[in-house]
């Protein structure tokens, strides 16, 4: 095992101001902040500052070195950490096992990063993962990390986004979800022109300025099978789905707006850019996809980026992504996860922060 000695703020150079929440502690989350802070020289690219609890990242160095990790690692005394003592006790943590006590931990983590952007510290936040179940028993009725980081940030229009770039192709992936943490059956009562056109302001807005698309393509999901094959399976394309993106057409001239495409087959061109697999999809894949539902849309990023997606809130004031897996409790403390997706997650808030006009 290495051991980086460079510490994270050595630089005098101003750099964006990530704040890293290190999840549940029971979780993966303190694993891959490690090894993610570890896999390349941070301090030259942004101003970190870890929100948690120290014991747990010396906890975590200790597995790694028992399971023998080999990989690089920061130097725990070099850095910028914030100390924030766990609402519940956690001197019986044991990986693996989410309690109310690693949900209240994770849950102050998150709040006092959130307190920490609003008040103007910091640029962006990187979410370790949590445990919403975890949270729940803690006492904290939230669907998810998106819902506290809207509620703190006083952002009542908000959406949850996905983003990965392809290791084969080098092509973006980009994608919205219309409803989030719903039941299934709630989903079509929840959808509506008023919702869309929420969710489509957000994503317009975020293609603009956090990567620079002015006149972007955006494809967008049907409800039904075969986007309700003319009402025979389902009548809310009819009723109102195409309509309305009639009148957005309108709205937005200088965007390409294309749907509804059934949800089938939405997906089959961005999975051609992703793998590279047909030469034409590069410069026919749309630049954003806007589905209808959670499963809609995250069973093909995972599918097709489970290793790299990043997690990213639209609508805040600061920026915020997260890597795009869980808690993971099942490997949690034997050294094997994989820290992929929290080094793109940081990599996109640097990205995203520098897109919207910091340090001009």
């Amino acid at each position: 095992m290495s051991t980086s000695t460079t510490s994270l703020s050595s630089l005098s150079l101003p750099r964006p101001r990530l704040a890293i929440t290190l999840g549940d502690p029971a979780g993966i989350g303190p694993e891959v902040v490690l090894k993610a802070l570890g896999a390349k020289d941070w301090g030259a690219i942004a101003d970190i500052t870890l929100l948690g609890t120290r014991s747990l990242l010396h906890q975590t160095m200790g597995s790694l070195q028992q399971f023998s990790y080999a990989g690089p690692l920061p130097d725990l005394d070099a850095l910028d950490f914030v100390e924030i003592l766990p609402p519940l006790p956690l001197a019986t943590l044991t990986f693996g096992q989410a309690s109310a006590a690693t949900g209240a931990a994770s849950f102050a983590y998150l709040r006092t990063a959130i307190e920490g952007a609003v008040a103007g510290q910091y640029d962006a936040i990187v979410t370790g993962p949590i445990a919403k179940s975890a949270w729940k028993a803690a006492g904290h009725a939230y669907p998810g990390q998106t819902e506290l980081l809207a509620e703190g940030a006083k952002a009542d229009r908000f959406g949850m986004a996905f983003v990965a770039q392809s290791p084969h192709t080098g092509w973006w992936l980009r994608a919205l979800l219309a409803t989030i943490h719903i039941p299934l059956r709630q989903v079509p009562t929840a959808l509506t022109p008023a919702l869309l056109t929420q969710k489509l302001d957000l994503l317009i807005h975020s293609l603009k300025q956090d990567f620079g698309l002015t006149q972007p393509r955006i494809a967008v999901a049907g409800l039904n099978p075969h986007s309700g094959e003319g009402g025979q399976l389902g009548r809310e394309e009819v009723d109102w789905l195409i309509p309305w993106l009639e009148a957005q057409r309108q709205r937005y001239p200088q965007v390409q707006i294309d749907g509804p495409i059934p949800p089938d087959t939405m997906w089959v061109r961005p999975g051609q850019a992703w793998f590279g697999t047909e030469g034409s999809a590069l410069a026919t894949a749309h630049d954003a996809y806007l589905a209808l539902y959670h499963d809609q849309g995250l069973i093909p990023v995972k599918l097709m980026a489970f290793d790299r997606a990043v997690n990213t809130t639209v609508g805040l004031p600061f920026v915020r992504t997260s890597p795009d897996h869980g808690t993971a409790f099942d490997i949690a403390g034997q050294g094997i996860a994989d820290a992929s997706s929290m080094v793109a997650a940081m990599e996109v808030a640097v990205a995203v922060v520098k897109s919207r006009g910091w340090g001009r």
